[in-house]
């Protein structure tokens, strides 16, 4: 084989193929500007067909809510002040705390109030005893009246007898001096009929003033009865000024010894405490705070072009940053708030009319949420939270 003729090799060797020539660039480019325009041509199509799907849903179904992620749990929260100023002899809660109505909370040191308490009730027996002293007096006053006109009965005739004795001096003295010029009476015996006269015309005197005296006697007794039965007048016992003045000053310094004990007023968790052992605290100092977790509500603040169609009654769908759009809360609309956060500002802003940039103003709306559903996912105060009102739906 390689002895071969190479003019014979050559011969056997095939030709090889001539290369297909290219096309022309005239025919490439109308190829190229029609595949351009079937692709423009499908995206404009998608566009329409989401941009009509969007408004058909818009219009069927998104223009009937409105919503908002501006919205943060809240709650009428209890804070905690001692009505009295007191030592704290106990603290029994702490901050996280779960607690139920009328749990004890602090006790605070009641030596004084049982103090006043005691004091009280010695008034209030004092003031008992008082007015049946008051009630006797009468008795012993009325007494006293009667005794009086005793005295002036006694005087009377005492008065009647002197008129008697003095009337039987003058006639016995008149006599003996028509006989005294006869000599038929002696100078001695008209001397006697002349001071038994003067004794009788000064007892006379007398008995007249035991009669005024009486008189006057009884009239500061019946005075003193009258004053006296005034004080008791339509009063017994029980109600009394004085006894009633006694019991209520008695219930104040009971309440004041209630009073060292305080109590939750409502269910829900303890905050913010800031009480401790030993402290002196204050009439009205805060002590700590009750979060009534059972008992939220969410503020939304909606734009104030959302609120148009936005009553109180309407549904409201809200999920929440804590567990996530897998938990819906359901709720209704309980009102609007009087005005925008930024007018109840402590420097609230001042907008002019003509400025460039409008800066929109947000409303709160309060919404009420499902106790059984905050029973079973609770939420505390500030928590983030998405609101969807249904505006279509009947109050």
């Amino acid at each position: 084989m390689a002895d071969a003729d190479p003019q014979i090799r050559n011969q056997a060797a095939p030709a090889p193929e001539a290369a297909p020539a290219a096309p022309p660039a005239a025919a490439i480019a109308p190829k190229r500007g029609g595949m351009r325009k079937k692709l423009l041509g499908g995206i404009a199509a998608v566009v329409l067909l989401a941009g009509i799907a969007y408004g058909t849903w818009y219009f069927l179904v998104g223009s009937h809510f409105i919503g908002t992620d501006n919205a943060y749990v809240g709650a009428d929260t209890a804070s905690i002040t001692p009505m009295i100023a007191a030592q704290v002899a106990e603290v029994r809660v702490s901050d996280t705390q779960a607690v139920k109505k009328g749990d004890v909370l602090v006790r605070l040191d009641d030596s004084d109030a049982r103090i006043a308490v005691a004091q009280a009730e010695a008034d209030l027996a004092q003031a008992q005893r008082q007015f049946g002293q008051t009630a006797a007096t009468s008795t012993a006053l009325a007494a006293q009246v009667q005794a009086r006109e005793a005295d002036i009965t006694r005087a009377r005739a005492q008065l009647t007898a002197a008129q008697g004795d003095f009337q039987r001096a003058r006639i016995d003295l008149e006599r003996r001096r028509r006989l005294a010029p006869a000599g038929a009476v002696s100078g001695e015996e008209l001397s006697s009929a002349t001071n038994a006269y003067a004794t009788a015309q000064a007892n006379l005197q007398l008995a007249r003033a035991a009669i005024a005296q009486a008189s006057s006697t009884r009239s500061a007794a019946s005075g003193e009865l009258a004053a006296n039965n005034a004080l008791i007048r339509g009063s017994t016992n029980a109600n009394a000024p004085e006894v009633l003045a006694a019991q209520a000053k008695l219930a104040q310094a009971r309440l004041e010894l209630q009073r060292t004990t305080i109590r939750a007023p409502m269910d829900g968790v303890v905050t913010r405490r800031n009480v401790a052992v030993g402290q002196r605290v204050a009439q009205g100092a805060q002590l700590m705070m009750i979060v009534p977790v059972g008992q939220l509500y969410v503020d939304a603040n909606f734009k104030e072009g959302q609120l148009t169609q936005v009553k109180v009654g309407q549904p409201v769908t809200l999920t929440s940053d804590l567990y996530g759009g897998d938990v819906e809360y359901h709720g209704r609309v309980v009102g609007l708030s009087g005005g925008t956060g930024s007018s109840f500002a402590l420097i609230p802003a001042q907008n002019a009319t003509g400025n460039w940039i409008k800066v929109v103003q947000r409303l709160p709306v309060r919404v009420a949420l499902d106790p059984k559903e905050l029973q079973a996912h609770p939420l505390r105060v500030g928590l983030s939270m998405d609101a969807e009102i249904d505006i279509t739906a009947k109050n």
